[in-house]
């Protein structure tokens, strides 16, 4: 067997291999959010606290009537 023919073989036999692996992959169990719960709070205080002080901004400017 020729050098290129016997690294073409072991080239065919990892490419196999890998295929064979491509649908055995393990998928996680957990769920994990994309951000952390920190940054996740953070951004629900400021959300929330905007939309408050905007209520109450417009509330004494209108001069609650």
């Amino acid at each position: 067997m020729t050098t290129s023919r016997r690294l073409a073989d072991r080239k065919i036999a990892r490419f196999e291999r890998n295929i064979s692996k491509k649908g055995s992959e393990s998928t996680k169990k957990g769920y994990s959010y994309p951000v952390g719960p920190i940054v996740l709070g953070f951004f629900v205080f400021v959300v929330v606290g905007s939309s408050l002080f905007q209520i109450i901004r417009t509330a004494s400017s209108r001069g609650m009537v």
